[in-house]
């Protein structure tokens, strides 16, 4: 996060003070940094080397539409679930040839869709869904090349919600089932086997999972190869983990991760990953969406009351879980920090919002420097799964977006308005 920084005791994203940015633009407010956008993407694009081989913005993780302009512009692919986020990759730059498309409840429409698109490949869930393809396919005289979503029956070691490589996840074909499936695959008409998908589940932050899934993907491909399948692609998905706890610190901060455990460098993910397949001769894919954009963004909010229910204080802010769902959805962690540090006291409390609902909360016994109403907070690392959840539950606005690119700010996206309800 070297681009959300304290300085002098003002946070800044780049080099504009948020508070500045928060008496413009309002509050709540998503701010974004460009340029930690950019690093994140050349990191694990230099460290992924090699011309054939792709890395690809997962879209769901954020599809506000500067940032994927800026991606595309970058060179990246684009890895798609719906009709809708392949309609905005399009709309964006990215290129059809590096466009992937997954999920396991892909309809005709969209199949059609990005037949008619010319996407790379589908990544493909079930021998239902390689049929529907290969009709849609028929019927529009097209090919459509595929790629077999395997479930390798993997630990990712992450949050239960978040994980899906075990034999018990809806995702992917068992991989006691994988050569029967390919098999039947290249028997398909207007299908191209192109190779072995796998994504095994997300904020993972350890290198081992990854070892293990391209261990098994490079096995497999030499099974697939030795029964006469050509596998020319391997597409390992994504899902490197990020810092939420002590993302910042600063000395008036309290210190959040004891362990002060260090999370591996997408190099060191992309490693582990290239040392099993370097010697497969398939181009090697990736498919990352928080580890590029998580950390790059924040989102600002204004303290309405403080209220003391004499055995908890709580914090009300102006932002709510129909902001940012992550917290009240699985219990995820996020640090919130005051955007002007005045002192160095600190107090347990509950920073919650303005919904009715009691699962609406930022964070829960949280030591933070003593806070009154009117200050700003910013709740950190939520550029990855927070505007993309929201909603108008409770009637509330969607909240503005920010980009920041050194000393500039411009809105991306405008705070919704009252009319906007009614439409």
């Amino acid at each position: 996060m070297q681009h959300i920084r304290y300085v002098e005791n003002q946070l800044l994203c780049d080099d504009v003070a948020l508070a500045e940015i928060a008496e413009e633009f309002g509050t709540p407010l998503y701010v974004y940094s460009k340029e930690q956008v950019r690093e994140n993407y050349r990191a694990l694009r230099q460290a992924l080397s090699g011309e054939q081989n792709v890395v690809c913005y997962a879209l769901k993780a954020n599809a506000n539409e500067a940032i994927l302009r800026l991606l595309a512009e970058e060179g990246a692919g684009a890895d798609v679930v719906s009709g809708g986020e392949l309609y905005l990759a399009l709309k964006n730059g990215f290129p059809p040839g590096r466009i992937v498309f997954a999920g396991v409840g892909k309809t005709e429409e969209e199949i059609d869709y990005a037949l008619s698109s010319d996407i790379h490949a589908f990544n493909v869930e079930s021998v239902q869904e390689l049929n529907r393809i290969s009709r849609c396919a028929f019927l529009s005289k097209k090919t459509a090349r595929i790629l077999l979503r395997i479930n390798p029956n993997i630990d990712a070691q992450s949050h239960p919600y978040i994980s899906t490589g075990l034999r018990d996840h809806k995702f992917g074909i068992p991989a006691d089932k994988a050569l029967e499936v390919f098999r039947t695959a290249s028997e398909l008409p207007n299908l191209e086997v192109a190779g072995i998908h796998m994504h095994i589940g997300s904020q993972i932050t350890s290198v081992d999972p990854y070892r293990q899934a391209a261990q098994f993907a490079a096995s497999l491909a030499a099974q697939l190869r030795a029964s006469g399948i050509p596998v020319g692609q391997i597409d390992v998905g994504g899902g490197f983990g990020v810092r939420y706890k002590d993302a910042l610190r600063h000395e008036a901060l309290p210190r959040e991760d004891q362990e002060d455990g260090a999370l591996p460098a997408p190099a060191e993910y992309v490693s582990a990953i290239m040392e099993a397949l370097g010697g497969t001769g398939c181009t090697v894919w990736l498919e990352p969406g928080r580890s590029i954009v998580a950390d790059a963004g924040l989102l600002v909010t204004r303290v309405l009351y403080t209220k003391d229910q004499g055995n908890k204080l709580f914090v009300v802010v102006d932002a709510g879980m129909n902001d940012l769902l992550r917290p009240s959805l699985y219990n995820a962690y996020h640090q919130v920090v005051p955007i002007t540090i005045e002192t160095y006291d600190h107090q347990p409390v509950d920073v919650v919002g303005p919904v009715c609902e009691t699962g609406d909360f930022f964070a829960r016994g949280r030591m933070l420097p003593r806070i009154k109403p009117n200050d700003l907070l910013a709740i950190l690392t939520v550029g990855a799964y927070g505007i993309v959840n929201a909603s108008n539950y409770n009637g509330r606005l969607r909240p503005a977006e920010v980009l920041v690119s050194a000393d500039r700010v411009r809105i991306v996206r405008k705070r919704q308005t009252l009319e906007d309800l009614h439409s």
